[in-house]
């Protein structure tokens, strides 16, 4: 009796050890979900162009020699494809920073092939691997830098709705999908309007100036407090700013010095140096901030007046929108023994006129 009971205990744990064995062989493989999945495009409107950026964690990585595949819903149209049209990048974290992957058609040590075919695009290692839980970054169309001749190839489809894209890493092994929303007429963009209004600003400093008592000895500078004076120093400034996309000129007006029917003679329109004992008026201008510069003939070291009473002279400019300007004007005035007795002034007008 013992040993048919024996035997029973015996088979029965073959039998149970068959059937562990089954379960563990028979147990299937599961593929890992990828993670952070995401595809950033440029238009959702239907039947629109778009560039996609497409950015997923994988979990297993990517081995020497084997790929990874982005496939389209049957509605996006995929245009003619070029390496050129597609940049591929990898980080830590998908808000780290990326590094470019080398592209080809085909891959090569550690140059990764891209290819499409029908709705698929394929990244293809060659002997350079991808981290496991690394995000990978795709750029398709006009955003890809790789090549430096991206170019918009995917077409969104005609109809309104949620699209798929998925992807698949190693046949399967890590795999997830994207739901992108396409948008029917009416649009995806809005237009936006806005006007900004002409502007120019323009003042002087001063008023009045004067050159006190002018002799034959040394020349006289103008000064704000009409003492004038023997060293150089501006008289004052004029200021200008505008937002006129041709800039400004600035103009002064107003005939030489004068007492009754005697003039002291203007310089004229070429920079001269300055000459005691000769008649001599005239001015120069010197710029600083903004984009306004002083006009020949008056922007060097010497002097020059070529406006009469009648005509503006051009003294400064700018050629495009300019911050403020500060011109400052020196004034001199030289005279002979010739020059006779009296009490000179003139009145200069000086403007600024935008270009907008």
């Amino acid at each position: 009796m013992k040993k048919p009971l024996l035997k029973r205990i015996i088979n029965a744990l073959v039998i149970t050890s068959l059937l562990v064995t089954m379960m563990n062989f028979g147990q299937p493989a599961h593929a890992a979900s990828l993670t952070s999945m995401s595809d950033n495009m440029s238009r959702l409107k239907t039947s629109t162009l778009s560039d996609h950026t497409i950015k997923f964690v994988t979990p297993g990585g990517v081995a020497a020699g084997q790929s990874f595949t982005i496939t389209f819903a049957a509605g996006f149209a995929l245009g003619t494809f070029n390496v050129n049209n597609v940049d591929v990048a990898t980080a830590a974290t998908c808000g780290g920073s990326f590094t470019d992957k080398t592209l080809a058609a085909s891959p090569a040590t550690t140059t990764w092939g891209v290819s499409q075919s029908g709705q698929v695009i394929t990244v293809l290692s060659g002997t350079d691997t991808i981290a496991a839980t690394s995000c990978i970054s795709v750029e398709i169309g006009a955003n890809a830098t790789f090549g430096a001749s991206g170019a918009s190839i995917i077409t969104n489809p005609s109809s309104g709705g949620a699209a798929i894209i998925s992807i698949s890493v190693n046949a399967g092994t890590d795999t997830g999908s994207i739901a992108v929303p396409i948008v029917a007429t009416p649009f995806d963009q809005v237009t936006v309007t806005a006007n900004v209004d002409p502007t120019i600003s323009f003042a002087i400093t001063d008023a009045s100036i004067g050159f006190g008592t002018l002799t034959t000895a040394n020349v006289r500078y103008a000064t704000g407090d009409t003492l004038g004076a023997t060293s150089p120093t501006s008289a004052h400034d004029i200021t200008v700013s505008t937002n006129a996309g041709s800039g400004y000129t600035v103009y002064v007006e107003g005939a030489t010095l004068t007492s009754g029917s005697n003039t002291i003679t203007a310089i004229g329109s070429s920079a001269t140096a300055s000459n005691p004992n000769s008649e001599q008026f005239g001015i120069k201008v010197t710029a600083a901030g903004g984009s306004g510069a002083a006009l020949a003939p008056y922007n060097t070291a010497n002097y020059a007046y070529g406006a009469t009473g009648t005509t503006q002279d051009p003294i400064a400019s700018s050629a495009g929108s300019s911050a403020t300007t500060t011109f400052s004007i020196t004034y001199i005035a030289n005279i002979a023994a010739t020059t006779e007795a009296g009490a000179y002034s003139t009145n200069l007008t000086y403007t600024a006129t935008g270009s907008f």
